[in-house]
């Protein structure tokens, strides 16, 4: 038998959670330590690459927004038939604007702009039009009629 060497709580849960006792030793052989020593660097690795990509969540903002949004559903008084469509639409709302997109916006607001103001002045036009139209009619009435009389 090998030499034998105490385990850490950590150490201890994992061995426990492992191998399914209730009770886990509070000492372990130098073959199962290697194993154990193994599957605690694993551990630990992905303990570290779990706390990483927490920090990456929380200096990103993802946090905070799942976090107020979670808030938001939480405090609806009359909750959604989807959660799910509750939180897609919360966070299309609260996500900021593409530039472009608000550059889109701006010459939409200004195009609409223009068309209101040719509408104007079509209008306008259209009325200065009239003035002269019922002149041209006149006109070309009384040449229809002076044709007819000459012809007859």
């Amino acid at each position: 038998m090998g030499i034998i060497t105490p385990f850490t709580e950590e150490e201890n849960y994992l061995l426990k959670s492992l191998s399914g006792s209730q009770s886990p030793p509070a000492t372990v052989s130098s073959t199962s330590y290697a194993a154990a020593a193994v599957t605690m660097a694993h551990y630990k690795a992905a303990d570290s690459k779990c706390k990483q990509f927490r920090r990456y969540l929380e200096k990103s903002g993802v946090l905070d927004m799942l976090t107020k949004v979670l808030v938001a559903l939480y405090e609806e008084p009359e909750k959604p038939n989807s959660a799910l469509d509750f939180l897609k639409h919360y966070l299309e709302t609260a996500t900021p604007e593409n530039p472009e997109i608000e550059l889109l916006r701006l010459e939409l607001a200004e195009m609409k702009e223009k068309y209101e103001a040719i509408v104007e002045e079509n209008k306008k036009l259209k009325a200065r039009l009239a003035q002269y139209e019922p002149f041209q009619e006149e006109k070309h009435v009384f040449s229809v009629e002076r044709t007819l009389k000459n012809v007859l």
